[in-house]
């Protein structure tokens, strides 16, 4: 599972810069023959095993649409290198926008700075509807460490789709100051309840991430990081028209760990609802989530 921490991801990431010389619009300009649109994401509801952590039952998936449809803010955690959980993704939000409308979806992989780009593709889309994903894309400077071949589809779904699609994370300047700032996170749920346990499980995973092979000093500045990328995911998805979908990775959306906390210091009530995508076999609690669903284990 990836916790996107490294000193290499968080100031080295590269970002497919657009064509010297080519227009906005003729980025998304349909190629001599027409491209296909994205493929639709198969039926995957019949993927795996769906269980209600509340519960201990198993559901059905059309039970957890149901479950998701009356939510205003859910979570999706993913395994970022799992296609499946993007297929899983994609299928949830078709059936949800049919069964009302989406009011919007929150994406870890997009920063502050490509929003602007974002929202100029969704607009061109709707004149060149026939733009491959590759000009998608390059239009909105998709940073090459979120691999394509993963997340195409889904971001051609939700850029076709008529809901707002929201950046979720940090700027890359913003994190290379944090990572000498080292700010604190300031929070009754994130950063003072119960005794550090919070700080100090987070500094576990990241150790095990590192081999234990980390200084403090490092250490503390992935931990403020990583609770910073927290906080700024909740108050996108407090601030995102509602019903509103953040897709982060697992990590981020645990209840225990992550944005539920940050979104519990900001309101003082309720979490988000969370449903965890994770590798069948893989130990998913009622404390890290209200749903998971189990896939196959494979790479795909």
């Amino acid at each position: 599972m990836k916790l996107s921490l490294s000193l290499t991801a968080i100031v080295s990431a590269c970002v497919l810069a657009l064509s010297a010389g080519s227009s906005v619009a003729s980025n998304l300009a349909p190629a001599a023959e027409t491209a296909p649109g994205p493929a639709v994401a198969a039926d995957v509801s019949q993927l795996g095993e769906i269980i209600d952590l509340r519960s201990g039952q198993r559901m059905t998936a059309e039970q957890l649409l149901d479950h998701l449809a009356a939510a205003p803010r859910v979570i999706v955690g993913e395994q970022h290198d799992q296609l499946s959980h993007h297929h899983i993704e994609q299928w949830l939000l078709q059936q949800l926008q049919g069964r009302r409308p989406q009011g919007s979806v929150l994406l870890e992989m997009l920063n502050p700075d490509q929003q602007a780009k974002v929202d100029q593709a969704k607009s061109l889309l709707k004149e060149y509807p026939q733009a491959t994903p590759d000009q998608l894309a390059q239009q909105l400077a998709w940073q090459a460490s979120w691999k394509w071949d993963q997340y195409g589809e889904l971001v051609m779904e939700v850029m076709r789709a008529p809901y707002p699609v929201w950046s979720a994370n940090l700027d890359r300047s913003e994190i290379r100051q944090m990572f000498v700032d080292k700010p604190a996170v300031q929070g009754k749920f994130s950063d003072l309840a119960n005794d550090g346990q919070v700080q100090n499980r987070l500094k576990e995973i990241i150790r095990a991430m590192h081999d234990n092979q980390i200084d403090e000093p490092r250490l503390a500045a992935m931990l403020a990081i990583q609770q910073q990328r927290d906080r700024r995911m909740a108050e996108r998805l407090l601030a995102a028209p509602v019903p509103a979908l953040l897709i982060a990775g697992a990590y981020h959306a645990h209840q225990d760990l992550g944005v539920p906390l940050h979104v519990r210091d900001l309101t003082g009530g309720a979490a988000p609802l969370v449903l965890v995508l994770a590798r069948q076999g893989a130990a998913v609690t009622g404390a890290q989530a209200d749903l998971v669903w189990f896939t196959p284990t494979t790479n795909q």
